[in-house]
């Protein structure tokens, strides 16, 4: 599938912004599964000083500066992309769980480098609750890819879908306990389950292709990020899924950036210089098959 993708994000501000700092992850990664046919990221005003680089884990990452005084600040990221369904080797998929906790496989050539993604992480911890949630998953022996799809099928349907129930301080007790939550929510409770047992996940940043009810137009602007998780298998790479929509990643999905959690790689963030007293935000996004 071929997508074509928007990302605006606006800022108001109710008094002049003096000095605006960024870093944005809107450039979507170049993988196995993903080619990037194209991709631009305007900023207005213009910044005084900007600059793209990768960050430690691959992703692009785009700084910028804006020294003119402003009271509306608009990042817009265009890209056009095509998307294909993972493959993965069944293979290694029907290895014990056991077997792919990267600590406990120094035969393992890139072992060491996913060890990172199976520690705690600022937004993500591992309490008790969530080791014993997945441990009905984690069956002694029973084989990785079952175990962790076994996982997603669980969070989708014990957790709702409510974007009232958390806030963005919410932590994973908190998930546990409302039984409810949004994207990000179900990708950081799949993470701590996940980790509490020694495997190796990422959080992924991205978007899902939507598609209207029948007879219904598409509404343009009216998408959004998304996120889910991705698994580390040996022989087999990082299985992808979604516990949001209860189902392996495919081509309707586009990876933009891959962290530890959320606040390794949201959209935009930064620090601004100001004497305002409000601001708003607004995010239009809209993933257009071409």
């Amino acid at each position: 599938m071929r997508y074509r993708i928007s990302h605006r994000t606006t800022y108001a501000y109710d008094d002049d912004v003096s000095d605006s700092l960024g870093i944005a992850y809107l450039v979507p990664r170049a993988m196995a599964s993903q080619t990037v046919l194209a991709h631009t990221v305007q900023i207005d005003p213009a910044p005084a000083d900007r600059s793209t680089d990768a960050d430690y884990h691959g992703n692009t990452a785009t700084y910028f500066q804006v020294t003119e005084p402003h009271r509306t600040l608009v990042v817009l990221a265009s890209s056009e992309v095509e998307s294909s369904a993972p493959a993965y080797d069944e293979i290694a998929l029907a290895q014990p769980w056991e077997q792919a906790r990267p600590v406990d496989r120094p035969d393992v050539p890139d072992a060491w480098r996913t060890v990172d993604f199976s520690l705690r992480s600022a937004l993500v911890d591992q309490p008790e609750a969530a080791r014993t949630y997945a441990a009905e998953s984690l069956l002694p022996g029973r084989p990785v890819g079952e175990a962790v799809t076994d996982l997603m099928h669980r969070i989708h349907a014990d957790f709702a879908y409510d974007k009232t129930a958390t806030t963005v301080t919410s932590t994973i007790d908190d998930v546990l306990t409302e039984r409810a939550g949004v994207c990000q929510d179900f990708a950081h409770l799949t993470l701590a389950c996940l980790r509490s047992h020694g495997l190796a996940v990422r959080y992924v940043s991205g978007y899902l292709a939507t598609t209207p009810p029948p007879g219904k137009e598409r509404i343009v602007g009216s998408d959004a990020t998304h996120a889910w998780v991705a698994v580390w298998v040996p022989g087999a790479g990082w299985l992808a899924v979604d516990p949001t929509n209860d189902q392996w990643v495919n081509d309707r999905y586009v990876t933009v950036a891959w962290g530890r959690d959320y606040s390794d790689v949201p959209p935009v963030k930064g620090v601004i210089f100001t004497e305002a007293k409000t601001s708003t935000l607004k995010v239009e996004v809209d993933v257009a098959p071409m």
